[in-house]
């Protein structure tokens, strides 16, 4: 008991002295008391950065970096491993921002991430209004009556396009995508991918609005077509309005004189 108390202070004491030489001893105290101990490490390589605090940004120490609940991390010219404290391991790729908003979800803001998920772990990542897990498929047990979950290793990726859309692709195991609400929108299967588009990501949707294996250029151009009928459509009830407008003071005028022949266009 004793040695493990020693060795959590020990790390402590380092994350803490970490804090004091990047970011000044009152600032680094505050943080500290925030958010606590590291939840992984991050090795790096080319331009990666850290936020400091809001908009000033500072190198990585690219051997060796601590990952804190909270701290914004970007790759600009450069790429990052993480592995965490739950054995999860995220290759980022470059132009990305991301960042723990708990220690068990990766809130992805802006490019692309490598994963693999441990059976053993609980991990999930959030993209704009979307939740991507591992799923946990149900296997027969000897009870009739009883229907375990199984578990398995979850690898794939996430990528967010530049119009907004995001791609998830599972290259073993199953995921499954929901809304903010913990509904699921799209589950998919070992070597499976589906492409959500920026509306859905970027607010709630109550229905599926992909299909696995659609690309982005394909969802944009769904929504293209979706934006052209509607235009259509709001064009000619316009039509009709101005044309209802037009008979009803005609109509008017003819039941006043009869005699007066009146030629309509």
């Amino acid at each position: 008991m004793k040695k493990g108390r020693y060795q959590k202070t020990f790390i402590y004491f380092l994350s803490v002295s970490f804090l004091l030489m990047m970011n000044g001893f009152p600032g680094a105290i505050a943080q500290a008391k925030e958010i606590g101990l590291p939840i992984g490490e991050m090795v790096s390589r080319g331009e990666v950065k850290f936020e400091v605090r809001d908009k000033v940004w500072k190198n990585v120490d690219l051997s060796h970096f601590p990952i804190f609940q909270g701290v914004k991390m970007k790759t600009e010219n450069g790429t990052s491993l993480l592995a965490l404290a739950n054995h999860c391991q995220i290759e980022v790729g470059q132009n990305s921002l991301l960042t723990f908003d708990q220690n068990d979800r990766l809130h992805l803001l802006q490019g692309s991430i490598n994963f693999r998920i441990p059976a053993t772990a609980g991990m999930e990542f959030k993209v704009g209004n979307l939740l991507m897990s591992p799923s946990r498929s149900l296997q027969a047990s000897k009870s009739p009556s009883v229907a375990l979950p199984k578990i398995e290793e979850a690898i794939g990726s996430i990528v967010i396009h530049s119009n907004g859309a995001v791609t998830v692709k599972s290259i073993k195991g199953s995921l499954s995508i929901l809304s903010q609400e913990r509904v699921v929108l799209a589950a998919l299967s070992p070597r499976d991918s589906v492409t959500m588009p920026s509306v859905t990501v970027k607010g709630p949707s109550r229905v599926m609005v992909a299909q696995a294996g659609e690309t982005a250029k394909e969802v944009e151009s769904k929504e293209k077509k979706r934006s052209e009928a509607w235009y259509w459509v709001g064009g000619g009830l316009l039509v009709a309005g101005v044309a209802a407008g037009i008979a009803i003071p005609l109509s008017l005028h003819h039941e006043h004189h009869e005699r007066i022949p009146i030629i309509c266009p």
